[in-house]
């Protein structure tokens, strides 16, 4: 269970008292004048110094005023700020200066605070000439001779008053208001754990022009009986700065890509990696490969080889495709290390070790019936539905497919039948034209025959085998949701724990024996410090996982795409090819006579 403590709010709601300073003070604070000081009738002649309120910058803005310029008169933003000032005391009336030279309209500022002045200009100005420096209405005092600015010392209120009071602003009437109305957005939820969701650029972008290609070629049977094994050649080709090659070879024995997988697993399993599985190993088969020799292997064995090969180049890749496994130690040494691995003793599938696996799997099967954790996390709820719907539909297409497989090689066994029988008719038949065109009708068929076999080979590489392998990557995205439901049995157990040390203290200062309740203490602190670190393990594989299975489903639409592209193109293909064959036919059966 996901920890449900919310963080302290960005705003807060509860004091009600500030909401209307806050309001009030959001666009005023910058232009307000201590009016406190302004109105005293200590400083008149003071105060006609401040020159142009216009252009001059509040002192609650600056610390230190400038001198009064007019070359500020111009900006649109100054026209309304300044006109939003509280009205001076002691000063009865405004002069505003026409575009044109002219005097405007003197109006008297309202002695109440609560009154809004409103200002109008007489004449109609354009807006160029309104925006223009040297055009723009300038508020003035009424006295001519200024006086050098006030130091804001000599301005700022006493201690404890407050800077910024309010007043009633002065709305114009004529001129639009150019200050946008902002209003403070409302504080956003904050939900622990967000699952970050990351679209292919994004993925393209983490591994910017980085490539590596890996290829699993030349399968080749070193010794014999069943001391012999299979050996591969595993050639990488990359670009990435932290390999000491761009192109390279290592020759690796099966066993060394399942001990490859084993490592990886044991290592970032826990961390909430997604581990690419590792092809399955195969008794009987690996059986009839070291039984049989070069010379009078089957064809099915070499079918089983290159199945094995097609699995292993895949496994690879998909492993160098993820940015942490491939920076991996072991899996660097794995396609760098131009020499032989020690050998890894945990691979057979009936050694002591594959049965410890096998009652370990049972054991996390039954402890997956029967735990149930409450889930609180939505996103982890409807993913685990998802990748068990995922999983359902996947293995009937992959048994649709298999079908289909299995029913075009039939097909190509068929037709080659068939091509068979029309050559036999052919030598036995008497009618030249009839003859000829029977012969031409069998190596027809055989050209067809091969087509097919071709095309079924398609159909198991491009769609059943991908489909497989994603069947098998759903089970390692649900063994990465397992290990984190083993995380949550870990901080649960601490938590219960926690509880017992607590009420075991409790216990031992009531019946005050304060010699284990040193103890009682410490193994409180001790439990209180394995809490936190299972908490924190918990939310860290969790967003681990989050972005694990976001970039599962960004690979697996690729790879999907990919799959059916190429299937595509095989099928059009291999059609072409059979209208090809019977479009040259043709001619030799019309030309029976």
């Amino acid at each position: 269970m996901a920890d449900s403590r919310e963080p302290p709010p960005l705003f807060n709601d509860d004091d009600d008292s500030h909401k209307d300073d806050d309001n009030d003070d959001l666009f005023t604070s910058a232009v307000q004048s201590p009016v406190s000081e302004l109105t005293t009738p200590e400083e008149p002649r003071r105060q006609e110094g401040l020159g142009d309120p216009l252009t001059s910058p509040s002192p609650a803005a600056s610390p230190t005023p400038d001198p009064p310029s007019d070359s500020h008169a111009g900006n649109p933003t100054d026209l309304f700020e300044s006109v939003g000032e509280p009205p001076v005391g002691g000063l009865s009336s405004v002069s505003l200066e026409s575009p044109t030279g002219g005097e405007g309209t003197q109006q008297e500022l309202p002695s109440d605070p609560d009154t809004t002045l409103e200002v109008s200009l007489d004449d109609e100005v354009d807006d160029s000439a309104l925006f223009n420096a040297t055009s723009a209405p300038k508020l003035q005092l009424s006295q001519d001779v200024p006086e050098p600015p006030v130091p804001a010392s000599s301005i700022l209120p006493p201690m404890g008053a407050p800077l910024t009071p309010p007043v009633a602003p002065i709305t114009p009437t004529v001129t639009p208001n150019l200050t946008p109305n902002v209003t403070p957005a409302a504080p956003a939820p904050v939900t622990p754990l967000p699952a970050v969701r990351q679209s292919p650029e994004e993925l393209e972008a983490e591994s910017g022009d980085e490539f590596i290609e890996i290829q699993v070629s030349d399968p080749q049977k070193i010794g014999e009986g069943m001391s012999s094994y299979m050996a591969y050649k595993v050639t990488t080709k990359t670009n990435i700065t932290y390999f000491r090659k761009k192109n390279w070879s290592v020759t690796r024995r099966f066993s060394d890509f399942l001990g490859l997988h084993g490592k990886l697993v044991e290592k970032h399993l826990h961390s909430g990696r997604i581990i690419p599985p590792a092809p399955e190993k195969s008794a009987i088969g690996t059986t009839k490969i070291k039984l049989g020799s070069d010379k009078t292997a089957e064809s099915g064995s070499q079918d089983f080889i290159e199945k094995r090969r097609a699995s292993l180049e895949r496994y690879m890749n998909r492993t160098g495709a993820h940015p942490t496994l491939r920076a991996d130690p072991d899996f660097r040494e794995f396609i760098e290390l131009d020499a032989e691995l020690p050998r890894a003793t945990q691979t057979s599938a009936l050694s002591s070790a594959g049965v410890l696996r096998l009652f370990n799997r049972v054991g996390e099967t039954v402890n997956k019936m029967t735990f149930k954790m409450d889930e609180s996390d939505q996103w982890f709820e409807e993913k685990t539905q998802q990748i068990e719907s995922l999983d359902a539909q996947l293995r009937k297409l992959h048994l649709a497919m298999e079908g289909l497989v299995a029913y075009r090689r039939e097909l190509a066994v068929s037709t080659a039948s068939f091509a068979k029988s029309a050559a036999i008719l052919s030598s036995v038949e008497e009618h030249s034209a009839l003859s000829r065109a029977l012969h031409q009708l069998a190596e027809s068929t055989e050209r067809t025959h091969t087509i097919h076999h071709a095309q079924a080979d398609a159909d198991f590489y491009y769609l059943s085998e991908i489909t497989k392998d994603y069947i098998q990557l759903i089970g390692a995205v649900k063994d990465v949701f397992h290990e984190r439901v083993k995380t949550f049995q870990t901080w649960q157990h601490a938590q219960s724990m926690l509880a017992k040390k607590r009420e075991a203290k409790a216990k031992a200062e009531l019946a005050g024996r304060m010699d284990k309740v040193q103890q009682a203490q410490e193994e409180v602190a001790e439990w209180e410090v394995k809490v936190e670190r299972s908490q924190e393990e918990f939310d860290r594989i969790s967003r681990a996982i989050k972005k694990e299975v976001d970039r599962f489903d960004v690979v697996r639409v690729k790879d999907f795409k990919d799959m059916l592209v190429k299937y595509l193109e095989a099928l059009m293909t291999s059609q072409q090819q059979i209208i090809k064959v019977w479009e040259t036919f043709m001619p030799e059966a019309k030309a029976i006579a």
